[in-house]
Parts: C-alpha cells; sequence; structure tokens
C-alpha cells in the first residue's frame, strides 16, 4: 500500500504558480495511468492533467479555485485499488516554489520563444521545500529572490515605469508581484519614490474613477472565470502599454478563391484537412513581414527587437474563452504544413490539450472575427508584439472593374475588410500602410501551385 503525491506542475519557465479551477476525479473515484484528474489556468494557458500512476484518489488537499505554487501536493493517490479512502481535507498553505523552479533568464529576453520545461510532467511523487526552511540573508532571502523572479511580462513593465520590484509585496506567492499586482498599482495613477515601498493592493482603474456597479433586484451575479480573468488583465495592460493606431484595406479574394476552389477537392484528399482561406492568408502575411520587419519587432524598454522567427499567433474563440496558439517558424511552412497545424492547434485548443509552449513566442496575430459576420474590428496588440490583423467576412460585393475596352464595368467579387491595429510607438502609419498594401497585392496575385 502506498500513497502517490499529485503535484501542482509548473507549466511554462517564468511560472511559479497555478490555479486549480476544476477537479475532474472526486476522493474514492479510480484512476487510471495518464487520465487527466483535474484542470489548471496560468496565465499562459489552461490544461488538463493527467496521473501518473494508476489508483484511487485518496485524499485533494486544494480546492478548487485555489492557486498555490508549483510542486505544492494537491492531491494524493492510493496506488493499491481498494485500500482505505481518507476524507478530503483542508487545503494546507500552500508550499514555496525552490529557487530552481524559477529561471533566472528566460529565453525570450535573448530574442527566442521560451520553452516550457515541464509541460506535460502531470504528477507525481514531489517533496516541496517550505519558504520557512529557507533562510533570509539580507536580501538574498526567498521571499527577496522570488518576489523579483517575477514574470518576464511584469519585469517588463515595471522596467518600462521605472518600478523596483524588489521594493515591492505582491500577492503573489512569499509576496511576488504578479500582473495584475502592477496593472493595478499603475493603474491607481500613484508613482514610485525612491525608499519608498508602496502598496500592491491600491484599487483598479476603474474603481478610481466611479464606484463599482451594484447589481439589482433579479440581476445574476458570478465571478469571473480564471481564463476571462487573464483575458480582462492582458487586454488592460496590452492597451495601456501600446499606442494604438488602425488602418483598413479592402482586399479582393476573387482569385484565392478561385484557386482554393480548383485545389480543394485533391487537397483534402491527399492531406484529409479542409482548405481554407486563412492558409493563403497566413502566407502572404509571412512574406510581407519580410518586407517590413518593424512589424514583426517588440519595443523592449528604448530598444526595438526584430524578431527573426515568424511565429503567427492565431486568436481561437473558445466556448470558455479566447486563447491564441501559434504557428512556429510560419514561414518554413506550405499550404499544407500551414493547414495541418491550424487544424492541430484549433483542435488541441478545443480539447484542453495544449502545452505552454504552444501559447507563447507569437511575433504576429491574426484574428477572424469575420468567421461570426463581423465587418471589421479595432483588435487589441498582444503585449511583446507591435501589430495584429484582423480579418473581417469575406463575402460576395458589387464592384466597379476596368473592363477590356477601358470602360467600367459592375462585377461580383469575394472580397473582406482587413484591419491593422499596429503600436505607433515604432510602427509609422505610412509603414503600417505599405505593409496592407503588399497583403492586398500578395493575394490578389497569389500564384496558382496548380499550374
Amino acid at each position: 500500500m502506498a500513497r502517490v503525491d499529485v503535484i501542482m506542475p509548473q507549466m511554462g519557465e517564468s511560472i511559479a504558480e497555478g490555479t486549480l479551477s476544476k477537479w475532474l476525479k472526486r476522493v474514492g473515484d479510480e484512476v487510471k495511468r495518464d487520465e487527466a484528474i483535474f484542470e489548471i489556468s496560468t496565465d499562459k494557458v489552461d490544461a488538463e492533467i493527467p496521473s501518473s500512476v494508476a489508483g484511487v484518489l485518496a485524499e485533494i488537499l486544494v480546492g478548487e479555485g485555489q492557486t498555490v505554487a508549483v510542486q505544492t501536493v494537491v492531491a494524493r493517490i492510493e496506488t493499491e485499488k481498494g485500500a482505505a479512502v481518507a476524507a478530503p481535507a483542508a487545503a494546507p498553505p500552500p508550499a514555496a516554489a525552490s529557487e530552481e523552479r524559477v529561471p533566472a533568464a528566460s529565453a525570450s529576453a535573448r530574442g527566442a520563444p521560451p520553452t516550457a520545461q515541464a509541460a506535460t510532467a502531470a504528477a507525481g511523487v514531489s517533496h516541496p521545500s517550505a519558504a520557512a526552511d529557507i533562510p533570509s540573508a539580507g536580501g538574498n532571502g526567498f521571499e527577496d529572490r522570488i518576489r523579483t523572479k517575477s514574470s518576464p511580462l511584469v519585469r517588463k513593465i515595471a522596467a518600462e515605469h521605472g518600478i523596483e520590484l524588489a521594493r515591492m509585496h505582491g500577492t503573489g506567492i512569499a509576496g511576488r508581484v504578479t500582473k495584475k499586482d502592477i496593472e493595478s498599482y499603475l493603474a491607481s495613477g500613484a508613482t514610485v519614490a525612491a525608499g519608498t515601498s508602496p502598496s500592491m493592493h491600491a484599487p483598479t482603474g476603474a474603481e478610481q474613477h466611479a464606484p463599482a456597479p451594484e447589481p439589482w433586484p433579479g440581476d445574476r451575479v458570478e465571478p469571473m472565470s480564471k481564463i476571462r480573468a487573464l483575458t480582462s488583465d492582458h487586454m488592460v495592460a496590452a492597451r495601456r502599454t501600446a499606442a494604438h493606431v488602425t488602418s483598413f484595406f479592402e482586399i479582393d479574394l476573387t482569385r484565392v478563391g478561385r484557386i482554393r476552389q480548383r485545389m480543394r477537392a485533391q487537397f483534402e484528399s491527399e492531406t484529409g484537412q479542409k482548405l481554407t482561406y486563412l492558409p493563403f492568408i497566413i502566407s502572404t502575411v509571412v512574406d510581407s513581414l519580410k518586407q517590413f520587419p518593424v512589424l514583426n519587432a517588440a519595443v523592449a524598454g528604448s530598444s526595438i527587437i526584430y524578431r527573426k522567427q515568424y511565429n503567427i499567433g492565431i486568436a481561437v474563440a473558445l466556448d470558455w474563452g479566447l486563447i491564441v496558439p501559434v504557428i512556429k517558424n510560419a514561414s518554413d511552412l506550405s499550404l499544407s504544413g500551414l493547414t495541418r497545424n491550424l487544424n492541430d492547434l484549433a483542435d488541441r485548443a478545443r480539447t484542453k490539450r495544449l502545452k505552454p509552449e504552444d501559447v507563447q513566442g507569437a511575433t504576429f496575430t491574426i484574428t477572424n472575427p469575420g468567421v461570426f459576420g463581423s465587418l471589421m474590428g479595432t483588435p487589441i496588440i498582444p503585449l511583446g508584439t507591435s501589430a495584429i490583423l484582423g480579418l473581417g467576412a469575406i463575402e460576395k460585393r458589387p464592384k466597379v472593374l476596368t473592363g477590356v475596352d477601358g470602360e467600367d464595368v459592375i462585377a461580383v467579387r469575394t472580397c473582406a475588410y482587413f484591419s491593422l491595429s499596429f503600436d505607433h510607438r515604432i510602427v509609422d502609419g505610412a509603414d503600417a500602410d505599405k505593409f496592407l498594401a503588399s497583403i492586398k497585392k500578395g493575394l490578389e496575385t497569389f500564384p496558382d501551385p496548380s499550374r
């Protein structure tokens, strides 16, 4: 008879904690090896966590909605079926992650997308170290280290606003400053004075300028889901960080539509994949990014990082929220390769099987609200990038064209509005419009692979 600890996995290099959003098994339930037993949410990804062993779920130590440090024991599995099952225990104080669990440098700081080190290491025997076991010594103790080991995003925001993280006491594990903490502090309008230790519990921007709305009789009130709260935080930070400007182009997709129609039957029989407009668009976008590298760049303080990789984030709308999986090195992929990657990432997003690295490292993003009928929009630029392309509904429209003899003729064409939101801190309007013009030309003259 043996019990195996189930731990909170580390879902990415910079992740120090995770929220246990839902238990998929109850105390007393039989658990198979590699069977999902709980769901977690981090600021990178939602995922189902499988068990590393077979047995019976004997104890649940962390309840739904609780946020704990990585390597915290969240449950125990009795490895012999039929063994005595303990009653659910109250959640213990979260064990702190060891220093080794929080790397000193992220790959993203060197211009490469971060790599998750424990994306699929879901459950197993663990011996977490408690914070009390690690002595503090003159600012080099555990709490000081973990506080300054905040995520790359938090460090970036702090650097841009001249905030010293070591002087802050956040709401995360061991006082770790979280993204929500620093956003709330900035939204309060406060400034960091030398030698002061600012509170991280300042009210949010909405609370500063107006009282919070109160529910009326008959209203339904429910807390935000973890993914909704994280999306909210990310969007507010992104909107506050970048200088947003949006340009619009109408693009004629008639030629692409005809090429797609000619290729469709053979393509789908050979690959087993449905051929949509999106691979054509991604291919053209990558070609245009090569001509205008500032659209594939990122702001780092007073410097600009020009990315050499072309990693295209594709926004996917799910029943429970929005997630942006990333096609890595899209410049190396053919239409069939792009299609396979698109379908694979979308399927794994819907079934909660994405790994942290699947949603990291985007250098440019495409969102497609047109599938819901939207004609155009002004999407928010994801943090760490300089632009996002929005695709409107693809529909047939009457257009005035030039006939063979130079006369004006009206023809039915397949068109869509494309919108480009760009960061005006580094992208000039002329470059943004030239980039869109390049996409327009590329799609309207797309080479026919079948000829």
